[in-house]
């Protein structure tokens, strides 16, 4: 797949679950996958865990799953200090959860990352 430009967490989801090559991120979104892929490993490992939790509580609970919910989620704390703060973990659970599970934040790793000159984030498969 060639390029696909995306604006919020479902589109970005979609993307890397579809392996499209370069995925253009427009808004918030772009910052927030910066973050996530600055993350060490051994970080990773407990934001994933963290983040998987939430992403299980969410799903397993009717309702808007808007940014309330989120942060209710029992492991919303430790997501936002092990990915450097609420709104990254918010985001990262976000996009998660339009996946249907953390799956999508794992393969972000598959990709390198570029800030654009016009504030967008470029995403290139490896």
């Amino acid at each position: 797949m060639a390029r696909k430009v995306v604006n919020n967490a479902a589109g970005l989801a979609e993307a890397v679950k579809d392996g499209v090559d370069e995925i253009v991120i427009e808004g918030k979104y772009g910052d927030i996958v910066i973050k996530v892929k600055a993350t060490g490993s051994v970080a990773w490992g407990v934001a994933i865990a963290a983040i998987g939790i939430a992403v299980g509580a969410l799903l397993a609970t009717p309702g808007t799953a808007g940014t309330s919910a989120i942060m209710a989620a029992p492991s919303f704390g430790l997501a936002a200090a092990t990915l450097g703060g609420g709104g990254v973990a918010v985001g990262a659970i976000s996009i998660a959860v339009a996946a249907g599970g953390v799956g999508v934040l794992t393969r972000l790793r598959d990709y390198e990352v570029q800030k654009l000159a016009d504030g967008k984030v470029l995403l290139k498969k490896r």
